[in-house]
């Protein structure tokens, strides 16, 4: 799998972040903390990272990526119930967006759930 390795060690920090916090905070305490988390672990992360959208080569907006990972992962968190439809579309929507092509949803719900998914740029 693309950037196994890199997935593995994010993944990794997702887990203790959520074994040390639980469930039932905001996102933005979970982004902070795996933030530290990765530091600690020597992995690069950028919050909140702008990403542009076009539509005919024209830019139509802007939306933010919780995390960009060494620019080769974009991680989204959340603290939901469960993992929603719409939830694994916002990934997608993110890869087709970027030349970035492995998304990671991490989800702080009752219980820890991650969805990876992977986009290859040639069929962008």
């Amino acid at each position: 799998m693309k950037y196994q390795e890199l997935t593995d060690r994010i993944i990794c920090c997702f887990y203790n972040v959520y074994n040390g916090l639980g469930y039932g905070f905001l996102e933005k305490v979970y982004e902070k903390s795996l933030l530290i988390e990765l530091a600690q672990c020597g992995v690069s992360a950028e919050p909140q990272a702008e990403i542009e959208v076009s539509y005919s080569g024209l830019l139509v907006g802007h939306y933010f990526a919780d995390l960009v990972i060494e620019n080769k992962v974009i991680v989204e968190i959340k603290a939901a119930k469960t993992i929603l439809p719409q939830h694994e579309a916002q990934l997608l929507n993110y890869l087709k967006a970027t030349d970035i092509e492995v998304d990671l949803l991490l989800n702080f719900g009752p219980r820890p759930e991650v969805k990876r998914k992977v986009l290859d740029n040639g069929l962008k």
